[in-house]
């Protein structure tokens, strides 16, 4: 194994889906601060909107969503009504109808929804918010709950892309990881959603779970290839039993040790680009032909909470139970309690419980590692041109890099950086020279690798 990547793979560093990240965001930020910041988007400013269906029928033992087992529908009709009235409450807080370019369904286990209360919920966003004709509408979908009737509901209630839930198709890992699911029930599942009428497809794949090695892999990346998904999402399992319980319950002895799972990493980045697939920063994978891929090469990708994306509205707004909204502010999240959200919801009140407001300095920091994640490249020169800030502003960061320069993780010319092939696993490790919150955090975050 490359020694360079030995010597950072352990490090626990956040995985910037936002910047500051999460474990930053403080109780200062409240329900009245995004009432105001609604009331102050721009007509010309486009959203878009994420609903979080925080239920499912079985729990994942890897599983680090917010997300509660539920054995009948009832606490879920209930959410549905909540929901609804979240959407009149931010309805009412814009300063009129906006356009919306994309809609995220995530989970949780969205589909666990009934055809008629998604339908309903969809029906309800498009009295509210215009949605552009090329809008995206995805959700995410356990394929153990999805026949030919839902995915058929799904694609009449304006869905076009599905990212399905795979993770693993060997039935050893599946039953450690208390997700069994055999290939050829996904298989059906995207003959079903397809047949239905959703064009695009994706895939979430995991690597580093309990009793997985490069021959199991090697079997999921040739399967799920079969399936010809527009995307693959391999992700490196985040074992963090101190913050999800029942993590506990997965044998860490099972676990791919650190040099094992910078193997898996590696191969099976180089297994999907033998398959056909163009990798998209971290941990992405597309079709050539698939607008992420034709994204990354235009300099037009973009990331948010959901991971890299197209999207490029500065207004992401966060529904339900522990959602988490983005604003030309700051961030807001809801409340991850459930009984909380309700009460606030009921009241007539938004249930923040808390978020970030941005300073110049944080908006400029976001931008940096942003252009790292996306593209492997930033010109500090430039940013610091387009921030209105003095040259030598990051001067500081430029000289902490030396380290990662003589490791040759980054390359740097005149204020240009540059991640390079070796670098690209690790390109996390690049950002954090930027974060200036890190070193105040005492959050355990996930392995680099």
């Amino acid at each position: 194994m490359d020694k360079t990547l030995a010597k950072y793979r352990d490090a626990r560093l956040p995985r910037y889906t936002s910047y500051p990240t999460a474990p930053h965001f403080t109780p200062e930020v409240t329900s009245v601060d995004y009432s105001a910041w609604l009331g102050a988007i721009g007509a010309d400013q486009k959203l878009s909107l994420y609903l979080h269906i925080p239920f499912c029928s079985q729990m994942c033992w890897y599983c680090g969503c917010h997300t509660k087992v539920v054995n009948g529908y009832t606490p879920v009709a209930n959410y549905v009504t909540l929901l609804r009235q979240e959407i009149e409450m931010v309805a009412a807080a814009l300063p009129g109808r906006r356009q919306v370019g994309h809609i995220h369904w995530g989970g949780g286990t969205p589909n666990l929804l009934t055809d008629e209360d998604f339908a309903g919920l969809m029906d309800l966003l498009r009295r509210h918010f215009d949605l552009t004709p090329d809008a995206e509408v995805a959700v995410e979908v356990d394929p153990r709950r999805l026949g030919k009737t839902q995915a058929k509901a799904l694609a009449a209630a304006g869905v076009n892309r599905a990212s399905l839930g795979v993770q693993d198709f060997n039935k050893d890992v599946q039953e450690a990881i208390n997700r069994v699911q055999p290939f050829e029930m996904v298989e059906k599942c995207v003959a079903d959603l397809r047949a239905a009428g959703i064009p695009s497809i994706n895939f979430d794949l995991l690597y580093g779970l309990p009793s997985q090695d490069l021959s199991k892999l090697e079997r999921n990346l040739r399967l799920s290839a079969a399936l010809r998904p527009d995307r693959i999402a391999l992700f490196g399992y985040a074992h963090v039993p101190w913050m999800k319980k029942h993590q506990q319950l997965i044998d860490e002895a099972t676990l791919p040790d650190g040099p094992a799972r910078v193997k898996q990493a590696g191969f099976s980045s180089k297994m999907l680009d033998w398959l056909g697939y163009t990798q998209i920063g971290l941990d992405h994978f597309a079709l050539p032909e698939d607008p992420m891929a034709k994204a990354l090469s235009n300099g037009n990708l973009h990331r948010n909470f959901q991971g890299y994306t197209l999207d490029d509205a500065e207004v992401l707004i966060g529904f339900g139970a522990s959602a988490i909204g983005s604003l030309p502010q700051g961030y807001i999240q809801n409340s991850p309690d459930f009984v909380a959200y309700a009460k606030s919801i009921r009241n007539g009140s938004f249930a923040v419980a808390r978020g970030r407001e941005l300073n110049d300095d944080d908006r400029l920091r976001r931008r940096a590692i942003e252009e790292l994640m996306c593209h492997g490249e930033l010109d500090v020169s430039a940013l610091c041109n387009a921030g209105h800030v003095d040259s030598k502003a990051f001067d500081k960061e430029l000289d902490e890099l030396a380290p990662l320069i003589t490791d040759g993780l980054v390359e740097l010319t005149d204020q240009k950086i540059t991640v390079t092939d070796r670098g690209q696993p690790l390109v996390r490790a690049v950002c954090a020279v930027f974060d200036s919150y890190l070193e105040q955090s005492e959050t355990r975050h996930s392995r680099a690798i």
